[in-house]
């Protein structure tokens, strides 16, 4: 790719770093308002304005443009100091996508728009305790009642379950057919009766994650993506692009921010740069993130051309969430005693990386681990063999579990 801008790119990035500019909420704007509502002003701000979503079609809540002007849109707006969005990041960047493929076009017109502008929050609702990293195992299940589904079951690891409007999710509709072929995709209102949910506490304080549980909750066949059976389909077109909206990202310590760290602390009274094993781990940090950046380059041009996000957008995860792992403990360890000491008031770069530190874990699980993202460039990039597989072929009522032989 040529990385420099057209004219009538540069002229895009010139209009678009205009109104941000002049548009950024200042803090006598948000004063009143705390993170959820400050994310949705902005968010709504922008869609007012034209720039929310701005690859969507403008019927749906989009600008129309191209997938080069969304990188120029997102490189200037990271640029500004703005209200963070990332409570938007699942509907806009995974159900949003599905939701194109899959819905009828007045499904899209009645929930595209409000989850561009940030109105309506959504979650996805795939994981399960006793599927691990196969999300085909799932186990909760809709049964047929009339015009509607029942479901029970439980989900496990939903982001923003706990203030999400809608979510997308995939149910067994039959289990005497081969696990893939068993499951149908539905989205339904998070507010329905029979819904529990049920915050986890996550070691960085936080609980971002939830367990959310079904008793007898009714979806109508209306709200079902794709036919019957069709579930695991639908299913690879939100993780394709899930894949593609987590990709390397890891939070805010990088290498720019262990850069800092090490020509600000002192090792032999000399700061911590000039030290060659520090000056190594610098430089393989930073040609991952060169790596990824450019990898991300080869997705930009197949979006260029109207493809989808491929399995390649695995690397992406796979390569970032340890290596942000891997330079916040580092970091930590680079500052001694008082790299564990996380107070408020304390340097705000000592909890970055400790926050960095205790959130990656999750990260490295959330859209598919460490070994799936290995398996799935194994496989659909290089093209090696597929694992053996004990359950394939066979009906889901005869895969094997802990409880039968």
């Amino acid at each position: 790719m040529d990385f420099n801008d057209t004219e009538a790119e540069a002229k895009f990035r010139t209009e678009a770093a205009d109104w941000l500019k002049n548009n950024v909420p200042g803090s006598d704007e948000l004063a009143t308002l705390n993170p959820m509502q400050q994310a949705k002003h902005w968010q709504k701000k922008k869609a007012d304005a034209g720039w929310a979503c701005i690859r969507w079609p403008k019927e749906y809540g989009g600008r129309g443009a191209n997938a080069i002007e969304q990188v120029i849109w997102n490189q200037e707006e990271s640029k500004i100091d703005a209200p963070s969005v990332g409570v938007f990041s699942i509907g806009q960047g995974m159900a949003a996508p599905t939701m194109m493929t899959w819905a009828t076009e007045d499904q899209k017109v009645r929930y595209l728009p409000k989850l561009a502008s940030g109105e309506e929050i959504w979650c996805q609702l795939f994981s399960e305790p006793a599927g691990g990293s196969d999300l085909a195992a799932l186990r909760t299940k809709a049964e047929k009642d009339g015009d509607d589904w029942i479901v029970n079951g439980q989900k496990i690891w939903t982001s923003g379950a706990q203030y999400s409007d809608f979510g997308i999710l995939v149910l067994r509709t039959d289990p005497t057919v081969p696990k893939h072929q068993g499951l149908s995709y539905f989205f339904l209102d998070m507010k329905s009766p029979g819904i529990e949910i049920k915050p986890i506490k996550q070691m960085s304080g936080a609980s971002g994650f939830n367990e959310v549980y079904f008793t007898n909750v009714r979806i109508s066949d209306a709200q079902r993506l794709g036919e019957v059976g069709q579930g695991w389909q639908v299913a690879l077109t939100t993780l394709m692009n899930e894949r593609a909206s987590i990709g390397g990202g890891g939070g805010n310590a990088g290498f720019k921010t262990a850069m800092k760290l090490a020509q600000e602390v002192m090792i032999d009274d000399k700061p911590a740069i000039e030290d060659k094993l520090v000056r190594a781990k610098l430089a393989n940090w930073y040609v991952q993130e060169a790596g990824l950046k450019y990898t991300g380059y080869r997705s930009l041009t197949a979006l260029s051309k109207g493809e989808i996000p491929g399995p390649e957008n695995s690397i992406g995860k796979l390569v970032g969430a340890p290596k942000s792992q891997d330079l916040a403990s580092f970091a930590i360890d680079l500052k001694e005693q008082a790299g564990i000491v996380w107070e408020e008031g304390e340097d705000e770069m000592d909890s970055l990386f400790q926050d960095t530190y205790m959130s990656i874990p999750g990260l490295r699980i959330a859209g598919g681990t460490d070994e799936i993202m290995a398996n799935i460039i194994a496989e659909r990039v290089l093209g090696l063999p597929q694992e053996p597989r004990m359950d394939k072929g066979i009906p889901f009522t005869d895969v094997p579990t802990s409880s039968k032989p």
